[in-house]
Formats: C-alpha cells, sequence, structure tokens
C-alpha cells in the first residue's frame, strides 16, 4: 500500500469541507452507492473521509476503540474536519491505559469525542448479572455495553465511519468501502484496504503514539475480561473473547442490524438458567 501510504491529500479538497455548511444529504442510490464503493478501492482514506464530510456534514460521526490501529483514522480525521464526532463505547469494563490514552488522544489531536454508555434501562440487570454475561453470554454483554449504545447514538445520522481493516478477521474480508445500512446509514470503511503495516508507517510518518499496552503482547484492545495477551506469530485479534467462540463484538456484524427497545433481550439471545 506504499501508494496510499505516500499520498498527501489535496489541501484544496479539505479547504472546500466546512462544517457549518449544511448537509447535501444527496439520498444516494444503491447503484450510486456501489460504483462510489468501486471507485474508493483505488483512493487514499484522506480522500475518502474528505467526500464523506463533504457530502454528510453536518449528519456524520466516526467511531472508535482508541487502539494504537485507530490512531492513523483519527489522525485524518483531525487534520480534514477536527469537530466531527467521535463515538467511544465506554463499557465500564476497559483497561485504565485505554480510558488514558483516549484521553491523551483527545487532547492532542484535538478531537471532539462523545462517549457512549449503556442505556439506564439495564442498569438493574446489569447491577444482577453484569459480572455473569462476560462468560455466560458474552454476545449479549457485547449488545448491552456496545452495539445499542452505538445504534442510539447514530440515530439520525446519515453516515457512519469505521476504522475497520480487510485483514483484521474473516468478517471484515467481506466488507466494502461503502455500505447501505438496512436503516438506510451509510457506513463508511476508509482504511478497510490497509494493512498493519501500513497503520505503522503512517504512525512513524506522523510522529503518532501508541497504546502503552500494545508493547506488552496486546495488539488488540477490549474489555479487560475478554482481552489475554497475544504469542509472537498469533494472529493479533487471537487475544480478544478466547474461548468464548467469537471474533467480533457486533458492530461490524449482523448483530448491529439487530434493534429492540432499551432493556429489552433482543429474541436472538437466549439467557442460561444461571442467569434467567
Amino acid at each position: 500500500m506504499a501508494g496510499i501510504i505516500g499520498h498527501l491529500i489535496n489541501p484544496l479538497l479539505v479547504s472546500r469541507v466546512q462544517y457549518s455548511t449544511p448537509s447535501k444529504n444527496m439520498a444516494l442510490s444503491p447503484d450510486t452507492i456501489s460504483r462510489l464503493s468501486l471507485e474508493f478501492e483505488h483512493h487514499p482514506p484522506q480522500e475518502i473521509i474528505a467526500w464523506a464530510v463533504e457530502t454528510f456534514c453536518p449528519k456524520i460521526a466516526a467511531s472508535s476503540s482508541f487502539q494504537t490501529q485507530s490512531v492513523p483514522l483519527l489522525h485524518m480525521i483531525s487534520k480534514i474536519q477536527p469537530k466531527m464526532r467521535i463515538f467511544f463505547v465506554d463499557t465500564r469494563y476497559h483497561f485504565w491505559d485505554t480510558l488514558m490514552f483516549r484521553e491523551q488522544l483527545e487532547r492532542e489531536l484535538g478531537l471532539n469525542v462523545a462517549d457512549l454508555y449503556p442505556d439506564k434501562s439495564w442498569k438493574q440487570f446489569l447491577r444482577r448479572f453484569g459480572r455473569k454475561l462476560v462468560t455466560e453470554d458474552p454476545d449479549l454483554c457485547c449488545y448491552i455495553r456496545k452495539v445499542q449504545p452505538m445504534q442510539q447514538a447514530l440515530a439520525g445520522i446519515d453516515a457512519w465511519i469505521s476504522g475497520i481493516r480487510r485483514d483484521q478477521t474473516p468478517q471484515r474480508a467481506k466488507a466494502q468501502i461503502l455500505e447501505l445500512q438496512p436503516d438506510g446509514l451509510l457506513k463508511i470503511n476508509p482504511l478497510l484496504n490497509w494493512s498493519k503495516a501500513d497503520i505503522e508507517h503512517y504512525r512513524a510518518q506522523h510522529n503518532l503514539p501508541e497504546h502503552p499496552m500494545t508493547a506488552l503482547g496486546y495488539p488488540s484492545i477490549g474489555c479487560m475480561h475478554c482481552t489475554a495477551k497475544v504469542q509472537p506469530g498469533e494472529d493479533e485479534r487471537s487475544g480478544r473473547w478466547v474461548g468464548k467462540g467469537k471474533t467480533e463484538c457486533g458492530l461490524h456484524t449482523e448483530m448491529f442490524h439487530k434493534k429492540t427497545a432499551p432493556g429489552e433481550v433482543p429474541e436472538q439471545f437466549v439467557l442460561t438458567d444461571t442467569l434467567a
């Protein structure tokens, strides 16, 4: 991906993007989205982000887990449109290092970060079963703590920028740069064609920081209970949900399309006897 890494975004393109400009809300047709998605396969992520901001602003937001691999996308957004909302899902189970790294990046890059939390309607349920969910039903745990808060935050948003890459998981390998969601939301994945090497090259090129746990053997970091150290040579996400039969939290799977009222358990989750 040397062509992408070596590209410098056209300053004239960035200068046209003004956050105060009303959203064009172009209501792009599925055919147009498919065509643009194919075209963007050959464009650097900075151009894709600039197009997205110019097209959908102000009804556009990004999400980030604030890991080392998140830094290039956050840096690009800070240069193209620093006022864009960056959603961070605070599950209440994050490592302290992640929370401190989130604050560091927010401060140093001048980001507009919004923290998301589980809906208050889950308070009693989580107080009673929260600890058990991690082992008994990790999918439901992720739905309550990650998926539903993001669904609620994206209500009224036209476009959602994500930092997923095709080299991360088999599920993400099938993703497209532009993905029209069933509810009309357009998901945009500008880093889809990047690799881990591209991430590191960009970080070094711009002298960007690293999550403090990365050097300790944690290339992919989630909640404390569901993140383990990865041994040299292992897949970078092999430390996530070890022994739990899952590789995704649900934000980038079909689970994200399952919507229920706050406090209501979706049909696809069957509570075990220990939880019911």
